[in-house]
Formats: C-alpha cells, sequence, structure tokens
C-alpha cells in the first residue's frame, strides 16, 4: 500500500528531469545562481516605518553573507485605511490596512531599470472600542500586510533573475 505514492514520487521525478525542469533559487555550472544574485541587491533605507518593515523583511530574505552590491531595489508603499463593513455599529466594525508598493530594480553601474511592478495586499483587523487594543490590532495588521508584500516582491525579483541570469 506504501508502494504506490514513492512509485509515483519517482516516476514524477524521472518524468520532470527530461522537461528542463530546474528549481528557483538552484544553480548550475554557468551561473552563480539567484540566491547569490539576489544577495548583490542593495535597499536604501526607507523613511516611513511601513517602508521600514518591507526593508527588513526583504534583508533577512535576500541577504545572506557578503556580496557586491551590483543592484538597487526602490520600493515606495502606501497605506490607507478603509472601513470593510457597509453599516459599522458600534459594536461591530472591522477596518482593513490597505497597502500597495511600486518597486524598481535598478542596475547600479549604468543605472539602468531591470525590472517594475506593483503590488499589494489588504490585512482587516476588528476595532473594539479599546485604544490600546485597536492601536495593536492595527498595527498587527500593517506588519502582516507588510510581509506578505515583501514575500511577493523577493518572489518577483527571484523570478526575474532565473529568466535573465546577469552576465558575470
Amino acid at each position: 500500500m506504501r508502494k504506490f505514492p514513492v512509485m509515483a514520487c519517482l516516476a514524477a521525478a524521472l518524468l520532470l528531469s527530461g522537461c528542463g525542469y530546474r528549481p528557483l533559487y538552484g544553480s548550475s555550472a554557468d551561473s552563480a545562481g539567484v540566491a547569490a544574485t539576489m544577495a548583490s541587491v542593495t535597499i536604501p533605507a526607507a523613511d516611513n516605518r511601513i517602508g521600514q518593515l518591507i526593508r527588513n523583511d526583504l534583508i533577512s530574505t535576500m541577504r545572506s553573507g557578503e556580496s557586491a552590491d551590483r543592484y538597487t531595489l526602490q520600493i515606495v508603499p502606501s497605506v490607507k485605511k478603509t472601513s470593510i463593513i457597509q453599516k459599522p455599529t458600534v459594536d461591530n466594525q472591522r477596518q482593513a490596512v490597505n497597502l500597495s508598493v511600486e518597486f524598481d530594480l535598478i542596475e547600479k553601474a549604468t543605472g539602468t531599470s531591470l525590472h517594475k511592478g506593483k503590488t499589494f495586499s489588504q490585512a482587516s483587523y476588528d476595532v473594539v472600542g479599546q485604544p490600546f487594543a485597536d492601536l495593536q490590532a492595527e498595527t498587527n495588521a500593517t506588519e502582516r500586510a507588510a510581509h506578505e508584500v515583501s514575500a511577493d516582491i523577493r518572489i518577483r525579483i527571484a523570478a526575474y533573475f532565473s529568466a535573465n541570469p546577469p552576465s558575470p
């Protein structure tokens, strides 16, 4: 009974080996790999809290070890709070943090924009009428939105470097 899943996985691996499949963060003999290239991306300091959250998350997941800074990633976040209940009452209020970010990957040597994009996230929270609890809920929603957009940006940059490996 247990042999079927193992055999199916083995058959899938054999089929995928012939189709040119390769992991996004893998490396080949002719390239340094996406992870090494992403480690050479520098992100300038942000001037607001949400930008700093996104920057810190990107740095902690992209920068590994020492590498020369070949690229700059510019991020421009904007935050807006909205009500997501049509007719809120005193006991029933729900807010949302809408975070949208424009990003631009620039090659430092030439100043050329290599990859631009926009991403967004919406994180909701309950307003309970207690100032500290409401502030904590809003802060938590903002942090969740920041982590979500930073993950999306990281994946888009990795996909770009996978499709367009840099020349040595």
